[in-house]
């Protein structure tokens, strides 16, 4: 990014001092040709002749010079153009294709799906189907915790944490001190530590005397 940035910054100055260039050169012309003009009214014989032709030939020499600077910052201005498409044509890329690495990691487990569903169909099997369901899943968890950082949590049991956690359900009962989880109706899931999806839970509550 940084990189891009100074190449962006280079261009933009070559296009301001070839600008900056192109009107010292037209302030050049306009005074050679204002020159020529009063040397055309005041010089006499020979001395004048030559002094038009030396002006004419700065002219000349001054109106070429200003075409190629103008043709060298067009071309300083199209590869300015050229390179922001390029830039955004690669943002454009790189948003499209962000997750290919992590649609490419669940392709086996997605036909590993497509087997387990075959395999049941022609043997009827539940308790097959049932294992080759369980093995995807491990496989699916197995690959985004260890590819992605995406961790699972079922806090049944534990204390209840509002950070992490969503009382759907709360239940007042005898033998506990703190609230605690009853049942998780949801796991919860955290990416690299932040919660993404706070576990859906049932609390039981101390019964209030």
């Amino acid at each position: 990014m940084k990189k891009n940035r100074k190449h962006t910054e280079k261009i933009k100055g070559a296009v301001m001092a070839e600008e900056e260039k192109k009107e010292n050169i037209e302030e050049e012309k306009a005074a050679a040709e204002e020159k020529a003009e009063e040397t055309a009214q005041t010089a006499e014989g020979e001395d004048k002749d030559a002094q038009i032709a030396a002006l004419n030939s700065k002219i000349k020499e001054l109106a070429e010079e200003l075409l190629s600077v103008k043709d060298k910052a067009l071309r300083d201005a199209a590869e300015m153009e050229n390179y922001k498409k390029r830039l955004r044509a690669d943002k454009e890329s790189a948003v499209k294709f962000a997750n290919e690495a992590l649609i490419k990691d669940l392709l086996d487990p997605l036909d590993n799906f497509s087997r387990a569903i075959e395999a049941a169909e022609q043997t009827k099997d539940f308790d097959k189907m049932r294992e080759g369901v369980v093995m995807v899943e491990d496989q699916i968890h197995s690959i985004l915790k260890n590819n992605w950082g995406l961790e699972v949590y079922s806090p049944e049991g534990e204390e209840f944490n509002p950070s992490d956690m969503e009382a759907c359900m709360m239940k007042e009962m005898d033998g506990i001190d703190k609230d605690t989880v009853l049942q998780v109706f949801m796991k919860g899931y955290k990416l690299h530590g932040k919660v993404i999806r706070e576990a859906k839970v049932m609390v039981g509550k101390p019964k209030s005397n």
